[in-house]
């Protein structure tokens, strides 16, 4: 097997990060919210803040998306990773993988596609 200088250099941070027992996060994906105006959105709005942390659940058996990727926040259901943006994210959860996301951006937006936008990281 040949080492890329990428593959060579990401796995020489590993080795550094498991040395150190530190944990660490990479951004994998920056994106909109999708279906914000059909769930919980406006009821929770005054309440969330940029960096509250948000709670990824995989949805397999969704009729519409076979790698729909649920969004909450406290419980309450935002909306959806993208369609066009979720399969990376799903095959990941479908692994085991330990993803997170996060708010990164809030806007009071009249378009809910720009309302509020997610980061999401997997952390090895």
């Amino acid at each position: 097997m040949r080492l890329t200088r990428f593959s060579l250099a990401l796995l020489m941070l590993l080795v550094c990060a498991m040395a150190m027992a530190q944990t660490i996060r990479i951004l994998v994906q920056s994106s909109p919210l999708a279906g914000f105006q059909y769930h919980a959105g406006a009821a929770v709005w005054d309440e969330m803040k940029v960096g509250d942390a948000l709670t990824l659940v995989r949805e397999p058996d969704n009729p519409h998306d076979q790698n729909a990727v649920r969004i909450d926040w406290r419980g309450q259901q935002l909306g959806y990773l993208p369609r066009t943006e979720n399969s990376a994210v799903a095959i990941e959860m479908d692994r085991g993988g330990r993803v997170e996301a996060r708010i990164a951006k809030l806007r009071n937006h009249p378009n809910p596609w720009r309302r509020v936008l997610i980061d999401v990281h997997v952390v090895l």
